[in-house]
């Protein structure tokens, strides 16, 4: 197949615009773009001569990435849809959801279907796609927790493959679609295992204090209500306010670090996560640096959450970069931390 057959088929499209596939709003450009709503589309386009020869980068729900330049190469978005029950039985129901499905869409599914395990994760911007890529997590629970199998294909064989939770090496949010597979493989299908029996995760975060507050008892539905208010509350919507959610990772210390700043900052917030480690807000550390609302032209820390970073309207991703940095100098310098992105910036 020729170079020119391949844009007629794939409708590979030339000097395309990202800034509505990137929830920051960055205007950035890719060289070439197409998209993919089948296993049997995306071996068509990995076999084509231009992903055969440019640079690639696989697109999701643009809710995690930071465009500091536009691509020169070719961006392939994700657009397989699906969710079909495989098995279930009296305890729990298996189900294979399509890479490309809105995360909080299958959140509302399960829900809908009286199924627990991911009603903590409501609201999560993205696709199911980047959730084992991510390792996707909030208020008490985590994606791997509920994940039997990951689909992909071999960008560099087009063989279709399968991986099972053990060999993901999932971590906080990691795993090896983050290192190892990175850039090599794409997600197509994953596959979750969901409980019929409530779990009714509710200690984490403020989920207690909000059912209180809407006299609900503890229930899949209603926690996923509670967070869902509580994350509209603290959160900007993408659509008013250019954002890619939660910008840093919650910074894991040594215990004994964590003991010796409370004795300097008495109102630091940390949750043990082993008799050695103490997970940080960093929202906090940020917040109590004064950073909260703080701004830079276009580019700012959000007045109700600090660990969110908005693009105010015209930012572009170098200035949105260069503002973390400077948030990241402040908060090495204030507590010794080191805070990291939690999106990755191209």
């Amino acid at each position: 197949m020729n170079c020119f057959a391949t844009f007629e088929l794939m409708k590979i499209q030339e000097n395309y615009s990202l800034k509505k596939y990137n929830t920051f709003g960055i205007a950035a450009k890719a060289k070439y773009f197409a998209s993919f709503s089948s296993e049997n589309e995306l071996t068509e386009l990995l076999e084509s001569d231009i992903c055969k020869t440019e640079k690639m980068f696989i697109l999701g729900g643009g809710s995690n990435i930071l465009l500091t330049q536009d691509f020169n190469g070719i961006v392939l978005a994700n657009t397989i849809e699906g969710i079909k029950v495989l098995a279930e039985d009296e305890h729990c129901t298996t189900i294979e959801v399509g890479a490309g499905e809105v995360w909080h869409d299958f959140v509302l599914w399960s829900i809908d279907k009286n199924l627990s395990g991911i009603e903590n994760l409501a609201l999560i911007p993205g696709l199911v796609g980047a959730s084992p890529m991510q390792n996707i997590g909030a208020y008490g629970l985590e994606v791997k927790d509920v994940i039997i199998e990951v689909h992909f294909i071999e960008i560099e064989s087009r063989e279709q493959k399968i991986m099972n939770n053990n060999n993901c090496q999932f971590g906080y949010r990691d795993s090896i679609f983050k290192h190892q597979l990175k850039d090599k493989v794409v997600i197509t299908k994953v596959i979750y295992k969901l409980s019929k029996t409530p779990l009714n995760k509710t200690t984490y975060g403020a989920i207690e204090e909000e059912l209180k507050s809407l006299k609900l008892e503890a229930s899949p539905k209603n926690i996923s209500t509670a967070v869902i208010n509580i994350r509209s509350r603290k959160l900007p919507d993408p659509k008013v306010l250019g954002n890619s959610g939660s910008f840093f990772k919650n910074p894991i210390i040594a215990t004994d670090q964590f003991e010796e700043l409370k004795k300097e900052f008495t109102e630091i917030v940390g949750y043990k996560i082993s008799e050695t480690q103490t997970k940080i807000a960093a929202g906090w550390l940020i917040d109590n640096a004064d950073l909260k609302g703080y701004r830079k032209n276009d580019a700012g820390v959000h007045k109700n959450q600090a660990l969110v970073l908005v693009n105010y309207g015209n930012a572009s991703g170098k200035e949105i970069i260069n503002l973390a940095k400077e948030i990241q100098k402040k908060i090495k310098e204030k507590y010794g931390i080191s805070i990291t992105p939690e999106v990755n910036i191209l």
